[in-house]
């Protein structure tokens, strides 16, 4: 298979795809006659072809996707001119402190926000694919320890923790909820439901205001319990090799 070829079947197969491709996946392509140094080498030579194009060609966490670029974001709006998602400030809150801070369990970040962390936050944080328990922490009745996924990475575009934006060093849980909200601006793959992802929180169970991804963070409530205190700055952030 000539080197044309080849790209030509890599182009289709990732323009054909549902998910992000990793390179395992695309080796299989050609039953071993693509080598990974020839198949990286198209990769490059495919997002050179698409510059000059409204989709880009990019690596996530769990592998390489068309997306549609930042300045079509305005156009492609208006076919779905419904109400932006609302997400809850306890959601972002608790999502931000989990990606800045992990592994951290229920505790930490209820010692972080200062207020309790309810059930169902946690749990539609883990049915949207966002965190997820990966291991326990050898304390007294042994918390699980959360971490951010890949799916997490995906759904903002970014492919390793290092992308995420910067914060000062001590977290305040609200500024890394406006850090990860400025995100959203990024756009979505073509109809993969990004930016469609509500995450309804139980006012009983958490009563904070509701905030929106593209608004900026309203606000605080006068009556709300008052800031922790500042924590340590995070470790450094381990990056995932989207080729993985």
């Amino acid at each position: 298979m000539n080197t044309a070829q080849a790209k030509r079947v890599l182009e289709t197969a990732l323009i054909c795809a549902t998910e992000p491709l990793p390179l395992g996946e695309m080796r299989a392509l050609f039953d071993g006659e693509v080598g990974s140094d020839t198949l990286r080498r198209l990769l490059d030579e495919l997002c050179q072809d698409w510059e000059e194009r409204g989709v880009e060609l990019v690596a996530l966490a769990s592998g390489w996707r068309f997306q549609s670029r930042p300045e079509m974001r305005p156009y492609l709006d208006r076919l779905h001119p419904e109400k932006p998602p609302r997400y809850s400030r306890a959601a972002l809150e608790t999502l931000a402190i989990v990606a800045y801070r992990q592994p951290v369990t229920r505790g930490d970040i209820e010692d972080i926000r200062g207020v309790t962390v309810s059930s169902p936050i946690v749990k539609q944080l883990e049915d949207r694919g966002w965190i997820e328990a990966i291991g326990y922490r050898e304390a007294p009745g042994r918390p699980a320890l959360y971490a951010t996924t890949r799916q997490f990475l995906d759904d903002l575009g970014l492919s390793s923790l290092d992308q995420l934006p910067p914060i000062a060093a001590s977290l305040a849980p609200a500024q890394g909820a406006q850090a990860l909200a400025a995100l959203d601006t990024e756009p979505s793959l073509l109809g993969d439901g990004q930016g469609s992802l509500p995450l309804d929180v139980d006012a009983a169970a958490d009563p904070v205001p509701e905030v929106s991804l593209s608004d900026p963070d309203p606000d605080p409530d006068p009556t709300s319990p008052a800031a922790p205190a500042p924590v340590a700055s995070p470790d450094p952030l381990t990056s995932t090799d989207p080729a993985a």
